[in-house]
């Protein structure tokens, strides 16, 4: 008898991970049309990995979402089901194309309200534009009045100081445990304000000096032959992962793979020689080895 084909068109998804195997990471969403459109290039994934890494940690997965409002909401819903800690830029302003406060105001179910700090702040920054101008400052003009929409939030939202003007981000924790940390697109607002959030809410989690990835350029290997290797490591060594990045036309090591742990420096320590031992096993052709701290 023939064995039965798989059936593709039915495939059965791996069971999903149980909650407590999850530990909360960093996450990052980045808003507009422009991004998309390639009328500017994002620049915050690069930075945010930048600001996550000097202080020990990393970037767990990031989004790209235009000004959409019913795909910015669903994005957002799930940031704040995620339990994870979320960086969203962009998309706070008051002009028709800007809708990340209302968004996440859906997003939440809560309605959206004139926050009173971040109004003074507003205000703040309006007299000191009057006074470089050398004009009055009038509250009731349509402009000024405007600007006020910048600090209308979502109910219960909590302050991110801008040190560029004083028109604020926001931060908002959803019921999934997710908190979702809202900064202009504009990157000299955005990094400054992303660094304080971090270090006024994240600092417990900081471990500057104790993450460490070790590799070893592999050549002429194929990552399904090291499969089973990385498997039993990563069974035997649980504190580590194994990472595998190939190339195929490095500029100094041709084709290769970078075959490597990361963790701990004593995890990664204990768990080196059953990398090493495993190549040798397989008779690999081994390079350079590769060490990087944060």
């Amino acid at each position: 008898m023939n064995p039965k084909p798989h059936d593709l068109s039915t495939p059965h998804p791996p069971p999903p991970l149980p909650a407590e195997s999850r530990s909360p990471g960093f996450g990052l969403i980045v808003i507009g049309d422009e991004i998309l459109s390639g009328k500017r290039a994002d620049k915050h994934l690069g930075k945010v990995i930048e600001l996550l890494g000097a202080r020990g940690l990393a970037l767990a997965w990031a989004e790209y979402v235009g000004d959409d409002p019913v795909r910015i909401t669903a994005v957002l819903r799930r940031a704040f089901a995620s339990g994870d800690a979320v960086f969203s830029t962009g998309g706070i302003g008051a002009t028709p194309d800007d809708h990340t406060r209302q968004c996440a105001a859906r997003a939440l179910g809560v309605p959206l309200a004139l926050h009173a700090e971040a109004a003074e702040l507003i205000r703040q920054r309006m007299r000191e534009i009057a006074a470089e101008k050398g004009e009055p400052y009038d509250p009731d003009r349509a402009e000024n009045e405007h600007r006020l929409n910048m600090a209308v939030f979502p109910v219960g939202a909590r302050l991110i100081p801008n040190p560029y003007n004083r028109i604020a981000g926001f931060s908002c924790a959803g019921p999934g445990g997710g908190m979702v940390h809202f900064v202009p697109g504009f990157p000299v607002m955005a990094w400054p304000m992303i660094e304080w959030v971090l270090d006024h809410h994240y600092s417990d989690r900081f471990q500057r000096g104790g993450w460490v990835e070790r590799s070893l350029v592999v050549f002429d290997a194929m990552e399904a032959t090291l499969t089973p290797l990385m498997q039993r490591i990563e069974a035997e060594h649980p504190a580590v992962k194994v990472f595998s990045l190939p190339s195929v036309d490095h500029p100094q090591w041709g084709r290769h793979i970078e075959l490597g742990l990361k963790g701990s420096p004593e995890a990664v320590e204990q768990a080196w020689p059953a990398l090493v031992d495993g190549l040798k096993a397989f008779a690999a052709r081994i390079g350079p080895e590769v060490v990087r701290k944060i």
